[in-house]
C-alpha cells in the first residue's frame, strides 16, 4: 500500500474526479472561454516545467525524490530558492489547469483540498525529517524560503 501514498497518485485521483465532474456532472456551469483555455494550458505547462526543474535539482544533488524517505542533501538551489515544495506546487498548478481545461467548475474545490492533503500527508512529515537531519541549516532555509510561493 506504500506506493498508493505518493503525490502523483493523489494528483491522478483528484484529476479523475475533476474529469468525471466536468464530463458527467456539469450542472450547466461553465467557464468555457478562449482565455480560460489559455490559462488552463499555462497552468498545466507551468506545473510540468516546475516539476521537471525540481527533478533536475534532485538528480544534480543526488538525493531522494521519494517523499517518505530521508534526503541526504538539503536542496536550496534552482527552483528551491523560490519555493520549498516545487513539485507539490506543480501538482496543484496541474490540477487547477485540468479543472479549467475540462470545464469542471465544481471540481475547482478539489484544488485547496489537494493542498491540504499534500501538506498533511507529505510536506509536514518531510519538513520534520529535514529539521531533525539538517537542523540549523533547514531552519535558515525555511526562514528565507516560503513553503509554497
Amino acid at each position: 500500500m506504500k506506493w498508493v501514498d505518493l503525490p502523483p497518485i493523489w494528483l491522478i485521483f483528484f484529476a479523475v474526479l475533476a474529469w468525471i465532474q466536468g464530463r458527467y456532472y456539469s450542472f450547466n456551469l461553465s467557464l468555457a472561454h478562449p482565455v480560460t483555455f489559455l490559462v488552463a494550458g499555462l497552468l498545466v505547462g507551468a506545473g510540468i516545467v516546475l516539476a521537471l526543474l525540481a527533478m533536475m535539482e534532485f538528480r544534480r544533488h543526488k538525493t531522494t525524490i521519494i517523499p517518505h524517505e530521508t534526503p541526504t542533501d538539503l536542496i536550496q538551489t534552482g527552483v528551491f530558492e523560490r519555493t520549498r515544495n516545487p513539485i507539490y506546487l506543480a501538482d496543484v498548478l496541474i490540477l487547477a489547469g485540468l479543472c479549467l481545461w475540462w470545464d469542471a467548475v465544481l471540481a475547482l474545490v478539489l484544488v485547496p483540498i489537494l493542498v491540504w492533503v499534500l501538506e498533511r500527508r507529505f510536506i509536514v512529515p518531510e519538513e520534520n525529517r529535514m529539521r531533525r537531519v539538517f537542523r540549523a541549516e533547514f531552519a535558515r532555509y525555511a526562514q528565507k524560503t516560503r513553503r509554497w510561493v
